[in-house]
């Protein structure tokens, strides 16, 4: 007898057991919650012929940008393209083999055509739409959500991670209200869900809205904390509203209590740590000994050349710690990396080596060369991924680089564009204020 998961799609080697398993796991990742891994090996151990539960442990560990887990990725792919599948299950095998091979683009291209043909396929969404994000594609980030939008409706299981995602990719186009809109629909549906709770976090991210966004991270605290594998990444976003206020205090609490107090080893941890403490390195802010413990978290991963993204972040953590044989591996690997096969030769090639030298240069105190470094790639920054709240601290150390090289008219034309579109930020007035004070200064 066939078995169906709760959207009717069928799911080879699944009996009534392992399917309450696989389900589970699933609906942990659409909450960023739980333990998905835990749960999907429950679903292998009752049945190792399960195809979707491996492709599903295989998203798991891919979609987690760590080097580590690489193996993790290929033994599910090797387990699963050995099982019988449909052809929808078959597409998924072939794009977790497009991840295993380090080809995120591809990934994207295979699960997109599965949305296509099944846009109840939720994982097929969700792990796309992770996608999209890693390889910078707002676009993309939007459309294939809104292409499936009209097969849901909310008593559909996951139906909240359909509304968190598509409320993501709509703040990354722009279109900050109908995205608060979803996101906040997300979060009231499933309480849970952190990817729409950080949705909405974006949106006012975006449009300044500090006070509000405390509000808005304070008010469900519970539902985006406790065993959520997100929740890093909110405290960071709830300390970013701090940032722009100015409270430094607040920041460091955070930071101590939430980021490093977490004993953080992924790499999408890690990347919040660094962003955080750049960005108030960046403003003169003395933060101890923190960078030296980051800097240990990053160093094993100097030498993994696998994502340009973290790269940079890794960077951020050994320049401020003053690691320079950490800082000459990861430059080392980087250009090994360009060479290499998949698609973070050309996220390292094109935007991550750049990035990557500019912090450095940064950390010798050699503004004018950060300005230069960063000029070059700053209009295709958004190629090797993250959202626009992330890569805002390559416009800030761009500022700030230009701001203490005495460059004037160019300290003051970037100020001056971000209180343009920053125009309620504490942090954009403080910045067209010191660069006004250039010329002051002679």
């Amino acid at each position: 007898m066939e078995t169906l998961d709760a959207l009717g799609l069928p799911l080879s080697g699944a009996d009534a057991g392992s399917l309450e398993f696989y389900e589970k796991g699933l609906g942990e990742l659409q909450r960023f919650a739980g333990d998905p891994v835990g749960s999907v090996d429950a679903a292998i151990a009752l049945r190792p012929d399960f195809v979707m539960a491996h492709v599903l442990k295989g998203y798991l560990f891919g979609l987690s940008t760590d080097a580590e887990a690489m193996p993790t990725v290929q033994a599910c792919h090797a387990a699963a393209q050995a099982l019988p599948a449909t052809e929808r299950e078959r597409g998924h095998v072939a794009a977790l083999g497009a991840l295993a091979a380090g080809e995120w683009h591809r990934a994207g291209e295979l699960l997109l055509a599965v949305s296509a043909q099944h846009p109840r396929d939720v994982l097929a969404l969700q792990a796309g739409h992770q996608v999209d994000f890693f390889t910078g594609n707002a676009t993309l980030l939007r459309d294939r959500i809104a292409r499936a939008l009209p097969a849901w409706s909310d008593p559909m299981p996951g139906s909240h991670a359909v509304h968190a995602a598509y409320a993501f990719g709509l703040e990354e186009n722009g279109d900050y209200a109908v995205a608060e809109r979803h996101g906040r629909h997300a979060v009231a549906l499933e309480p849970r869900d952190g990817w729409g709770q950080h949705a909405v976090a974006h949106v006012m991210e975006m449009q300044c809205r500090q006070s509000d966004g405390i509000a808005w991270m304070r008010g469900n605290e519970a539902g985006w904390t406790g065993d959520s594998f997100l929740q890093v990444h909110n405290w960071w976003h709830l300390a970013l509203f701090h940032y722009d206020l100015g409270d430094v205090d607040a920041v460091l609490a955070l930071y101590d209590g939430h980021l490093a107090g977490v004993g953080p080893t992924l790499a999408l941890n890690l990347v919040d740590a660094s962003a955080l403490l750049w960005r108030l390195h960046l403003g003169g802010v003395d933060v101890g000994d923190r960078w030296v413990g980051l800097a240990d978290c990053w160093a094993p991963k100097a030498k993994a050349g696998n994502y340009a993204f973290n790269d940079m972040h890794a960077m951020m953590a050994f320049v401020g710690a003053g690691r320079d044989d950490s800082a000459r591996d990861l430059l080392a690997t980087q250009r090994e990396a360009v060479l290499s096969g998949g698609d973070n030769a050309s996220f390292t090639r094109d935007v991550g080596h750049p990035l990557t030298l500019a912090i450095a240069a940064f950390g010798e105190g050699r503004y004018a060369d950060v300005v230069a470094r960063i000029e070059t790639i700053r209009a295709i920054a958004h190629r090797f991924g993250g959202s626009h709240a992330q890569r805002d601290v390559v416009e800030l150390t761009l500022i700030e680089a230009a701001i203490r090289a005495g460059l004037h008219d160019k300290a003051l034309a970037l100020t001056l564009a971000r209180e343009s579109a920053r125009p309620t930020s504490p942090l954009s007035r403080l910045l067209r204020g010191r660069a006004e004070s250039i010329a002051a200064r002679g």
